[in-house]
């Protein structure tokens, strides 16, 4: 919005000039949504404790240190982060852009299904809330919408391809099969963080470290000159979602305030499917897939650490971990909150910078 009122003012005055460049907008947004967080923060905090009795449900079997410090925590913080990126990035992006519209779409449709989810649980007073089968089924038509969406918005040689890091002219043909990986990409992370989010501050962070990678991403292969310099597969366009990532960041940046131990609000699953679908929405866009697997690769252990689990007692009646996902494997082992979190923000550190170095900076 502000990007369409002053991008007309730029050529009469100057200093309008900056609204132009994907970089001055992205500071702007990530400042934006965070101000915006910081603000409404406190106001949604009261008004989640005024309707939700007891806050949200604690699994009965999960680590008995949760029964005492987390109950009567309200749940669905994660509508603080959407109000605050949403209106950052209605503000600073170019809406003309295609690639903003999906990804933000998807970020908002897996944001409703998380806040369904979250609503069924604190009204019913359990930890079921959405069926395992609708909630897939949800979050595949969304996904397959989106990934046939991304498929015409793209330059028509990448369009139905696997780009691979590291090989830089790699390009695996996928034809028809292109969509429903894009669709299993965004699915595969919204749930991967969803299941990483069970401590104060342990998914928000490595969230952060992904959106701050794939802000540069974005702003590199969205760029002709910068992509042919490192020799990446360009999409034009693609460069506006900088604006998105960085209001993310801002917007993760305010939530975190409030969900720093001992946590105030706890994001839900209306901010954890919300955030994983978006890093999966702009994974496909910019055509990283792969990367995305290196970068979350918090999200990814966490999400085997469960495969395994379920597959290994099913099959011997024995567990690998004493529970899962893997940081609660931790708390049974006597570990504290704290240490856990900050050891999984060091590994999501390592891995952002294992990321970056698909791209061959120089």
């Amino acid at each position: 919005m502000i990007f369409h009122l002053l991008a007309p003012l730029a050529d009469s005055f100057s200093p309008f000039n900056v609204v132009r460049y994907v970089t001055f907008r992205a500071g702007a947004a990530c400042i934006t949504s965070l101000v915006i967080a910081l603000f409404f923060g406190p106001m949604l905090i009261r008004w989640l404790r005024a309707k939700q009795n007891g806050g949200q449900p604690i699994r009965e079997d999960g680590p008995a240190s949760h029964l005492l410090t987390k109950k009567g925590t309200p749940t669905m913080g994660g509508m603080l982060i959407l109000l605050a990126l949403t209106g950052s990035t209605l503000l600073w992006a170019d809406l003309r852009n295609g690639f903003v519209w999906c990804v933000l779409l998807v970020t908002l449709g897996y944001g409703a299904l998380g806040f369904a989810d979250d609503w069924l649980k604190v009204t019913k007073r359990n930890t079921k809330g959405v069926s395992g089968r609708q909630k897939l089924v949800t979050q595949a038509a969304i996904g397959l919408a989106a990934a046939v969406w991304l498929y015409f918005l793209m330059p028509e040689p990448l369009a139905d391809k696997l780009a691979m890091p590291f090989f830089k002219e790699a390009l695996i043909p996928l034809g028809i099969a292109f969509p429903l990986l894009a669709m299993l990409v965004m699915m595969g992370s919204s749930n991967a963080v969803n299941l990483t989010d069970g401590l104060d501050g342990l998914a928000i962070v490595p969230v952060m470290i992904a959106a701050g990678v794939f802000a540069l991403i974005a702003y590199l292969v969205g760029n002709r000159i910068f992509a042919d310099h490192l020799q990446l597969h360009a999409v034009a366009g693609s460069g506006e979602l900088a604006v998105f990532c960085s209001a993310l960041i801002g917007a993760s940046l305010g939530f975190l305030w409030f969900n720093a131990p001992p946590a105030a609000v706890f994001m839900g699953d209306t901010g954890s499917l919300a955030l994983g679908g978006a890093l999966g929405a702009v994974a496909v866009a910019t055509k990283h897939e792969v990367v995305l697997a290196i970068v979350g690769g918090l999200f990814v252990v966490e999400t085997l650490s469960v495969i395994i689990q379920v597959f290994w007692f099913k099959r011997t009646g024995q567990r690998v971990f004493l529970m899962a996902p893997l940081h609660h494997h931790f708390e049974k082992k006597g570990w504290a909150e704290a240490t856990i979190v900050i050891r999984f923000w060091i590994i999501a550190m390592i891995l952002g910078l294992v990321g970056l170095s698909t791209l061959k900076l120089r």
